[in-house]
């Protein structure tokens, strides 16, 4: 009897196992490749142009974006992301120290996404690791965004956190997330946990979604964002980022700007966007002197032309700030800056 009950109990383990087991490991991911040209023809040493974004910035080039490999799995209630990409614009995005990037690196790779997840409930989740960002309307991979260059909230804001997080949603319409992070951008912090953040998620009504972020901690400061896209029509897209950052402890300065983003399907095949941005930096302290922000004002026009999983994004860009940072074609100070690209995006 009893070795009968211990092939019965070995029967269901196994029969469980098997049936936990059965979701396959998903692969995804993407390939992107650009070529942009700088109306001034200013390259700097690093062969960088003049709009100092984060990714797209080499000049007259055909160049790498990143290939983008992304594992995961569910086993049950649990499951785990993990997310490589390899080239410059994910090296770009790992190698952050402050608004303007480093040149690239073809020869390293940098983790985006590497976290694990248990569902304890349908409405109740909690997920550990390293993450994308929960704030901005922007992210790392060219195909979670319709234009192919980013924005200043973008290339300012975070880009991935470190930490705990619980999910818990209220109904089909209401959501909150709230955690605990290192700081951003880095998922080995030797200062410990030290950001709180939140979410709250919002869907008033079909097709209409709205994300309320909230992040502080030192030394990253504090940063209040709304994320929003509403699907007005089939063809119809208004998406919207606004933000305010404000530095911590007794740095001065930060940010603050918003960013709409109109989008029309002509089919299937075709679709146009723009993106409007105004982005401001606020006053600072530079040894013992006020100094006052500078303003972009920012439009950004993209095709994407699909066919199959290839998006081909032709996009042509003006930035006007209030100060003289970028460079003209006679190698002087100007407040304008335009430049073309055209960019190719694989989907896997």
């Amino acid at each position: 009897m009893k070795k009968c009950m211990t092939m019965l109990a070995l029967s269901l383990a196994t029969s469980y196992a098997v049936a936990q087991e059965s979701e396959p490991l998903s692969i995804s991911g993407s390939v992107d490749t650009y070529f942009k040209y700088d109306f001034s023809k200013y390259r700097d040493e690093d062969g960088m142009s003049n709009i100092p974004t984060y990714f797209g910035s080499e000049q007259n080039s055909v160049s790498l974006g990143m290939i983008n490999l992304v594992l995961g799995k569910k086993v049950g209630k649990a499951s785990f992301v993990g997310d490589l990409s390899f080239g410059p614009r994910g090296q770009n995005a790992a190698s952050i120290s402050g608004s303007i990037p480093n040149g690239p690196d073809n020869n390293t790779f940098n983790i985006q996404n590497l976290y694990v997840s248990y569902e304890f409930t349908d409405k109740f989740s909690m997920t550990a690791g390293y993450m994308g960002t929960f704030v901005g309307y922007e992210i790392i991979s060219p195909t979670g965004n319709f234009n192919y260059s980013t924005s200043y909230l973008f290339s300012n804001g975070p880009f991935q956190n470190a930490g705990i997080k619980a999910n818990y949603k209220f109904s089909d319409k209401v959501g909150l997330m709230v955690g605990l992070f290192n700081d951003w951008n880095v998922y080995q912090d030797f200062n410990g946990v030290s950001d709180f953040g939140a979410q709250l998620s919002l869907s008033p009504v079909e097709g209409w979604d709205a994300y309320i972020n909230f992040l502080t901690g030192y030394p990253s400061g504090t940063i209040i964002d709304l994320t929003t896209s509403y699907q007005i029509s089939e063809a119809f897209k208004l998406g919207l980022n606004a933000a305010d950052r404000t530095n911590s402890g007794d740095d001065t300065g930060g940010y603050f700007g918003a960013a709409l983003y109109p989008q029309y399907a002509f089919s299937d095949a075709f679709s146009l966007g723009l993106r409007g941005e105004y982005y401001k930096t606020k006053d600072f302290m530079e040894e013992e002197v006020n100094v006052e922000g500078a303003s972009v004002l920012g439009l950004t026009l993209s095709a994407n032309v699909k066919a199959g999983p290839l998006t081909v994004i032709p996009e042509f860009r003006l930035d006007n700030n209030s100060e003289k940072v970028f460079m003209n074609s006679s190698g002087g100070p100007t407040k304008n800056a335009a430049q073309f690209l055209i960019a190719a995006v694989y989907a896997f």
